[in-house]
């Protein structure tokens, strides 16, 4: 027995170091950059990446942890063929992009600075290589690759599909765009992102938000507890109306002044809002049950719309760099497929609690059990943020005249947001007789 015990420890010695080796295989963090630039009847790609994310890799050493750069060139070549070349899909209109070539290859040292511009970048990967004496860790060296495609005119339309995310355990792609006559379109993003457009059209950038706001809203867990909150006691379709535009103009203002940079950009900012949006949730719940009336819900639900549209622009602010040039319009998109979700998730709820309240418990019973269950929820979730919240350090805004205009437009936005509801809430009354009851 003790003979087994021993020949065990010993193959688990041997076998540990080796799984604790290929743990390491793949490089923690992984920055990729592209440069896309068309010029004439071609589209350059200049793509630097770490080369220690280019694995599986025999790369001609000296010593242990140096890269014989004089012997490098055709591994280099293989190497920005499989994991660089090969993982990008160039689009001119609808067409993918074939006779990919790749021009020039070569290492670099970790302190190069060249790609900060794309005429820099081009003059160092087709320049003269490193000498073939240059100490170079494989582990901190770079590849930098020149990639060229034919295309019918530099006026086209791009999109790229780079696919990049296995490169790392987290890998961020660093992109620009350089179009002929044109701004510089940057773009960043973890992971892989699909297609990007490079200089999309306004229909093109409201598809892709449309579809970015749909499934934010199914995917948010408390923005769903927020709408479960307001359906529970409102399924008549007037209240429901009512409830829901309030909710929709207050974050459709936020949302729009936030992406415009008018708020505040302290740190303790998104904790606040997030910690605010637990809270409006909290409340709902909590007036669902002591409060059965509700005939004011449509205000609370304006006020607290505010807030959650502060939170669906913490969201979406990554992606508004695929908006192009129409950002209103991709914000107005945006806020089309929140809608969309929503509907979608008023379409399944009020039956569902129809069904519940007439077979399985009285409405008012279940109204309180669902509210508890839904503010128990809440609760954990406004300690936890308001915790974080309290570990940021928090400084008053100075009066300065920038910041006072800026407050000013917010309370003129408010106010009109709110004359719109109030004109709504008057219009639904006029046209329907009035009744006792719930509004």
């Amino acid at each position: 027995m003790k003979d087994r015990i021993l020949a065990l420890a010993v193959i688990a010695c041997a076998v540990w170091p080796a799984a604790g080796l290929s743990a390491h295989d793949i490089p923690n963090d992984v920055t990729v950059q592209v440069l896309v630039k068309p010029d004439g009847q071609r589209v350059q790609l200049l793509v630097r990446a770490p080369l220690k994310a280019m694995r599986d890799v025999e790369y001609p050493m000296r010593g242990a942890d140096r890269l014989d750069v004089g012997r490098a060139d055709t591994i280099l070549h293989d190497a920005a063929t499989v994991w660089l070349a090969n993982n990008i899909d160039l689009y001119e209109g609808d067409t993918a992009l074939g006779g990919a070539r790749i021009a020039a290859v070569r290492a670099s040292l970790p302190a190069d600075k060249s790609f900060g511009s794309f005429d820099a970048a081009l003059a160092h990967v087709t320049g003269a290589p490193l000498p073939a004496d240059t100490e170079l860790f494989w582990s901190q060296g770079l590849i930098d690759v020149l990639i060229e495609y034919p295309i019918q005119s530099d006026r086209s339309e791009f999109s790229i599909n780079p696919r990049f995310a296995r490169l790392g355990q987290r890998t961020v792609t660093v992109l620009r765009f350089l179009p002929p006559g044109g701004a510089v379109r940057a773009f960043e993003y973890p992971g892989d992102a699909g297609l990007v457009r490079l200089d999309p059209r306004w229909y093109q950038a409201a598809l892709r938000f449309v579809q970015l706001g749909f499934w934010h809203i199914l995917g948010g867990t408390d923005h769903l507890l927020f709408l479960v909150c307001l359906v529970i006691p409102f399924r008549r379709l007037r209240a429901l109306v009512l409830v829901v535009t309030s909710f929709t103009l207050a974050h459709s203002v936020t949302l729009i002044a936030s992406a415009y940079d008018l708020a505040p950009g302290a740190l303790w900012f998104p904790l606040l809002i997030e910690t605010l949006i637990a809270t409006s949730i909290v409340y709902m719940a909590l007036e669902n049950i002591v409060s059965p009336a509700l005939t004011r819900r449509w205000l609370i639900t304006f006020a607290f719309g505010l807030v959650h549209g502060f939170g669906f622009s913490f969201a979406l602010r990554e992606s508004l760099q695929f908006a192009g040039s129409h950002l209103l319009t991709s914000l107005l998109s945006f806020n089309v497929g929140v809608e969309l979700g929503q509907l979608l998730v008023l379409a399944l709820l009020v039956p569902a609690l129809d069904l519940l309240f007439r077979f399985v418990v009285a409405e008012r019973m279940g109204t309180i059990i669902l509210s508890a269950l839904v503010a128990h929820t809440a609760w954990h979730w406004m300690i936890e943020r308001g915790e974080r919240l309290m570990q940021v350090p928090f400084a008053w805004p100075e009066l300065t005249p920038a910041f006072l205009a800026s407050a000013m437009r917010w309370m003129m936005a408010a106010l009109a947001a709110g004359a719109v509801v109030w004109f709504v809430r008057l219009v639904s009354r006029s046209r329907t007789p009035q009744r006792s009851g719930r509004s």
